[in-house]
């Protein structure tokens, strides 16, 4: 879901890079004991944004970031209205398709372990979804059997868990899945109002104020009228408020590149920032702060910080060309869908050799070391893929 590379925007990669950075780190520390309370998810029904709570949200937003700069090129390329739909969907139902497969993972009782049944998923998305080389704009005849294999792999393991009494589920979607649907959403939002900033304005308002007409506690949730608030749309709107300011950023980003230092990009991403603290604070009394609710709350405080951080690397990396230091992470925010599987391939050799970490790495202190060091090693090793031209992108 990355922009092209004739159209990036330096601060926007680095926001995804640092995004999946924490995003691997903070996956590798759950549930480690002996760590600060802040540093984990809050419970359902405790009122505290935990640093956890902080990065899907972030990855939402990202993705919002990315949908102006990907359907402008592809525009760009000479792509018609209807292959930029098309092309909008295939990407739907590949993040749809590996969220349910990642949610349908676990192992086959006296079958398949999981350490395989999660090898050959991720083998079969390299399969499908690579970045294979094209000879005069064509993909050659043998990609197809590559792409053809992958889906047979795919197809197999339903069947086979299916006839081992393991039914595949849809259930919550899965976060790739999650992530799908409200792509889906944003991506047709910013299409149809063909990238106009004041449309843009009035369909996040819009996004925002169906996160909040959800979750009224006023209206009885059996309230026969809640359909009119598109309350049945997978995964809910406070998902979709995420990734439509992401949109609302970039939006602002290409209306705001005039000759001013920078200085009115940041001043936008700052007052929006401080709009979302009030906010925030306003709706407090109604809703606590809880990810796993998806309440407004979280929604308001999380995107006051997103908008604030993205104004102070905006400055840095786009204003004042300072991105050297971001390099380590760079693969993360060029490859992020291969960064994103790949701990994965990872966790499913570690167990399958058996290997655990030692007891002093894996609490504490050492222990959320040893988790960014994790965290660095995959950003690594995604790098490595590339070299060796294993690349996802849908």
């Amino acid at each position: 879901m990355n922009a092209e590379k004739n159209s990036r925007i330096a601060s926007v990669d680095i926001f995804r890079s640092l995004t999946m950075l924490i995003m691997l780190w903070v996956n590798d520390f759950a549930g480690m004991s002996n760590t600060p309370h802040f540093l984990h998810h809050a419970a359902i029904d405790e009122d505290m944004l935990g640093f956890s709570d902080l990065v899907f949200p972030a990855f939402l937003f990202c993705v919002g970031m990315s949908i102006p700069f990907a359907v402008r090129n592809r525009y760009a390329k000479g792509d018609s209205h209807l292959q930029v739909l098309l092309h909008i969907a295939s990407r739907t139902v590949a993040l749809i398709v590996m969220g349910l497969f990642s949610m349908n993972s676990r192992a086959v009782e006296g079958g398949l372990p999981g350490p395989v049944t999660s090898l050959m998923t991720v083998a079969a998305y390299f399969l499908l979804w690579n970045v294979y080389p094209r000879k005069e704009g064509r993909s050659p005849w043998w990609t197809v059997v590559l792409k053809l294999s992958g889906a047979a792999v795919l197809i197999f393991l339903i069947v086979y868990k299916d006839l081992n009494a393991m039914p595949f589920k849809v259930g919550w979607w899965g976060i790739l899945g999650l992530i799908g649907w409200s792509y889906l959403a944003c991506a047709l939002i910013y299409v149809f109002s063909q990238g106009d900033l004041k449309r843009i304005w009035i369909a996040w308002l819009a996004t925002i104020a169906l996160c909040v007409l959800n979750q009224l506690p006023f209206i009885p949730k059996d309230f026969s009228l809640r359909w009119i608030f598109l309350g049945f749309y997978p995964g809910g709107w406070t998902h979709v408020a995420l990734v439509s300011s992401g949109v609302l950023a970039s939006s602002l980003l290409a209306a705001g590149q005039e000759n001013d230092g920078g200085r009115r990009i940041v001043r936008s991403m700052l007052a929006l920032s401080a709009a979302m603290l009030a906010l925030g604070f306003i709706s407090h009394p109604v809703w606590i702060i809880s990810k796993i609710q998806a309440t407004p709350t979280w929604l308001f405080f999380s995107l006051s910080i997103f908008y604030a951080l993205y104004a102070l690397l905006y400055w840095i990396a786009d204003v004042k060309g300072l991105t050297a230091w971001a390099k380590p992470v760079s693969p993360a925010g060029t490859a992020t869908l291969t960064c994103y599987v790949m701990p994965s391939i990872w966790y499913a050799f570690q167990r399958l050799l058996g290997v655990h970490w030692p007891e002093s790495l894996s609490s504490g202190v050492p222990g959320l070391c040893r988790s960014m060091a994790f965290a660095f090693a995959i950003i690594g090793l995604t790098w490595i893929f590339g070299k060796c031209r294993l690349k996802l992108k849908i």
